[in-house]
């Protein structure tokens, strides 16, 4: 897929504009959310709980922080984490799926019980148990998030690479002598780009919602601050039975916009590549 159609994908329609606009916004937040905050995140005082306000906007906390300026700054950690662990868990799929399609064998079979374990296991109970094993940290949270939803899109690309070597263009290849690495580098993987890159976007959506579960459980990095922390906080402090809604709803707002938008242009890709995808879903 060249630039050129990916852009036309972007904006042939309302989807994917809506999604461009949300993530260009997200983006320039989680980069400049802390020059923007009005306060400083951590910083309490007695406005203990207060409504939204001139002076806060999205009211307070149970500490007096300004809650606004929380979810700019939250911005970051949730990006940072949702795109992270997404290119970790694309990398590796992609690696196992190609050469377990394209080699076959012994090494399919290892490989595809590799997948099948991972893909059997529930996914989020083992996210817990790693993350409560390991000192809770950024790079934790999203190697934990990586390593354990790479298993879809392995599954995905072995089975189109097995399609794959079996096309003219790869026997024509090996019959003048090329090696394995340069047709996988020249035949296979650029084939197979398309279905990586959209199924990369959808485990975005699947890395912030995985991230704000475990910070809501308490398993995220206490020094930072995420909407999924922001989250437990408002949980822990008991804004709900207070009534403090601006506590809880601005960051399960975000966090459902963002991953929203993400899916929506997962989707957008996926009908690109099989356009029959678009057929059911209008029919």
């Amino acid at each position: 897929m060249s630039g050129r159609e990916a852009v036309r994908v972007l904006f042939s329609s309302w989807r994917g504009r809506f999604g461009i606009a949300v993530l260009v916004v997200t983006v320039f937040v989680a980069i400049f959310g802390s020059a923007l905050a009005p306060y400083d995140p951590t910083a309490s005082s007695l406005d203990v709980l207060q409504p939204p306000s001139f002076d806060h906007l999205l009211g307070t906390t149970e500490s007096g922080e300004d809650v606004f300026s929380q979810l700019l700054v939250g911005t970051r950690t949730s990006v940072v984490v949702g795109f992270a662990a997404a290119v970790i868990s694309a990398v590796l799929g992609s690696a196992v799926g190609i050469f377990s399609g394209y080699f076959g064998g012994w090494t399919d079979r290892i490989l595809d019980s590799l997948e099948n374990w991972f893909l059997v296991i529930p996914t989020l109970p083992l996210m817990i148990v790693l993350a409560r094993l390991l000192d809770p940290s950024l790079g934790v949270l999203v190697a934990v998030i990586g390593l354990t939803s790479w298993a879809g899109t392995g599954r995905i690309v072995r089975a189109q690479v097995m399609t794959l070597r079996e096309r003219a263009f790869v026997e024509r290849a090996r019959a003048l002598g090329a090696g394995d690495t340069y047709i996988i580098r020249t035949h296979v993987l650029p084939n197979t780009l398309p279905l990586i890159f959209a199924n990369t976007v959808l485990i975005i959506a699947v890395a912030i919602l995985s991230e704000a579960a475990l910070s809501f459980l308490g398993l995220g990095d206490p020094s930072r601050i995420s909407w999924g922390s922001m989250l437990e906080n408002a949980f822990g402090s008991g804004a709900p039975s207070a009534g403090a809604w601006w506590y809880v709803i601005p960051p399960g707002l975000c966090i459902t916009i963002l991953v929203l938008a993400v899916t929506l242009i997962g989707f957008l890709y996926e009908e690109y590549i099989n356009p029959r995808l678009a057929m059911d879903r209008e029919s």
